[in-house]
């Protein structure tokens, strides 16, 4: 028997009858505030607005219901970094089936916590692994000891499919308002979106460009296809952005995006973050790291997209709240606003006072000042965060710092001792 290893059209509009009673049709919204922002117009596909709060509920039903009633019985498993977790959680318990879901111990709390409400009584989280792939090979392990059902979060066809169904629910309902997209937009963790999504639009609006969006520090199917063409596992990625770091796509992922993704972009984390606080500042809407990629891949294609119409696909909104803090440091020291030096500073009256004079622009902030050692009777070693009212003034700001303490250290080029001191 030849296992069938891939999506077709006819397949995710199976995948919706199969779901659309238990999934929600989530809106496709005009966005006046980046449509005037980029000159074109923006339209967003609001996945944040799913009941488990992304689009990881499609795979994930999809998937399990096509499991017959004896392997459903045997029980399920998945390796998840959160959202994909909550979609089998909240199918299990819908289905009244066990489940154990492994999840990265990096895993927001806010995600655990929702995978843990969703799946109720039937589902066990166990926290293992620093990275997605490292609880996926504790997951895969368990499985097979246990004799259970292992639910794929992107390289498995029922999933694609599964995720495929929203890309149906943008066709109908733009076909509704007489709408057709140039370009869509969509975040590239694993590759189970942009492989479904990409599949219904070639074979249905096949002039739309499809951009499949990475984070930088975990560009992997960027680097399997483009750089490499071969599947590559990184040796090291960033897990900020952790609904989408992932170090090996999946072979069926890798073969469906090298024919339906049409361009590949990898964004800076800094700019994500940038990205999320303007969403919620300007649209009130509450975006995760991943479901910003895309949102966050307008400023690079800036030049190709002005007067044209554009989709984003927002695939998720589960953020935790603490992680905010974090969220803001990152852009402000992407959008080079805030700065970190160490310096020697002398131990008399006045001295604060004659930095904020000599080395601050009147509308610069200190917002961080704390001794590391007071080396002398004279001078102490100090760490101090400035930040800029403008970020060109970076340039006068190391000028003066540098007539201050001509011996300073500047913290943000030096990506160790910023972790071990900020």
């Amino acid at each position: 028997m030849t296992v069938k290893t891939t999506v077709s059209s006819k397949d995710i509009d199976e995948a919706y009858l199969q779901i659309k009673d238990t999934v929600k049709e989530t809106p496709l919204q005009k966005d006046h505030y980046l449509s005037l922002k980029y000159d074109c117009n923006v339209y967003l596909k609001r996945e944040d607005l799913q009941w488990v709060r992304s689009f990881k509920l499609r795979g994930a039903y999809n998937a399990i219901v096509a499991l017959n009633k004896e392997d459903r019985e045997m029980g399920i498993t998945c390796a998840s970094a959160g959202n994909h977790a909550q979609g089998v959680a909240y199918t299990a318990n819908k289905l009244h089936l066990d489940a154990v879901i492994f999840m990265p111990v990096t895993t927001p709390l806010q995600k655990i916590n929702q995978v843990k409400f969703f799946g109720g009584q039937n589902v066990e989280v166990i926290l293992t692994g620093d990275t997605f792939d490292d609880c996926l090979k504790e997951a895969l392990g368990y499985t097979e000891d246990n004799k259970m059902n292992f639910i794929d979060p992107f390289n498995n066809i029922y999933t694609i499919a599964g995720q495929g169904t929203l890309a149906k629910e943008i066709i109908d309902q733009s076909q509704e308002e007489n709408i057709q997209f140039d370009y869509l937009f969509a975040a590239i963790g694993g590759g189970g979106l942009i492989s479904g999504v990409g599949t219904y639009f070639k074979e249905n609006s096949p002039h739309t460009s499809i951009v499949g969006v990475e984070p930088a520090g975990a560009s992997s199917m960027y680097t399997s296809v483009v750089l490499e063409n071969q599947i590559v596992t990184l040796p090291d990625i960033d897990k900020f952005v952790d609904g989408a770091s992932v170090a090996r796509v999946g072979q069926i992922t890798y073969d469906i995006s090298k024919k339906v993704v049409d361009d590949y972009v990898q964004v800076h984390e800094g700019a994500v973050c940038s990205t999320i606080l303007d969403m919620y500042s300007k649209q009130a809407i509450i975006a995760e790291p991943a479901g910003a990629l895309s949102v966050t891949a307008l400023d690079n294609y800036q030049a190709e997209i002005k007067g044209k119409t554009v989709v984003c696909v927002v695939s998720g909104g589960n953020n935790d709240i603490n992680r905010m803090k974090e969220i803001e440091e990152r852009s402000l020291l992407f959008e080079e606003m805030k700065h970190y030096f160490i310096l020697n500073f002398p131990q008399r009256p006045g001295a604060l006072r004659e930095f904020v004079n000599d080395v601050l622009g009147p509308k610069d902030d200190i917002t961080k000042f704390e001794y590391l050692k007071k080396s002398s009777q004279n001078t102490g070693t100090v760490i101090i965060g400035i930040q800029l009212n403008n970020h060109k003034d970076l340039n006068n700001l190391k000028k003066n710092v540098n007539e201050f303490d001509a011996s300073n250290i500047y913290i943000n080029e030096n990506k160790m001792l910023y972790s071990l001191l900020i």
